[in-house]
């Protein structure tokens, strides 16, 4: 099993998914709400969107916009079960488990923490 370090590098990798950034209006916002609402609005979207055995809409669930986690998802291949199954492997058909959405959550916030890192130049 990778770890999230390893997984954000391989997904470096991946054009299509480093392509993927924070605008400025993202950047206020996660400043606004602060880091622990949104890690709340991620496990919200995860459970929704990504968890059930058949999400409603699966492949177009997820905006490209319109919420810094939004982005993460794509960036980080969680966008939809098609995209688990891909990069992680996670079996199509069933639902997700509780640390199995733990552990999507964890990478999106450890990509957005990447993203607030590069701003402020640390990376």
């Amino acid at each position: 099993m990778q770890t999230i370090e390893e997984a954000l590098n391989k997904l470096e990798k991946s054009r299509f998914r480093s392509g993927f950034s924070l605008s400025d209006a993202d950047y206020e916002y996660l400043e606004a709400k602060g880091m622990d609402t949104i890690r709340r609005h991620a496990v919200d979207f995860v459970h929704q969107r990504l968890s059930p055995a058949y999400p409603e809409k699966d492949g177009r669930q997820t905006p490209m916009r319109g919420h810094p986690a939004f982005k993460a998802m794509h960036a980080t291949a969680c966008c939809c079960r098609g995209c688990l199954h891909k990069w992680y492997r996670v079996s199509p058909g069933r639902e997700l488990t509780t640390a199995e959405e733990e552990k999507i959550v964890n990478l999106l916030m450890a990509w957005l923490d990447r993203q607030l890192a590069r701003r402020a130049g640390k990376v």
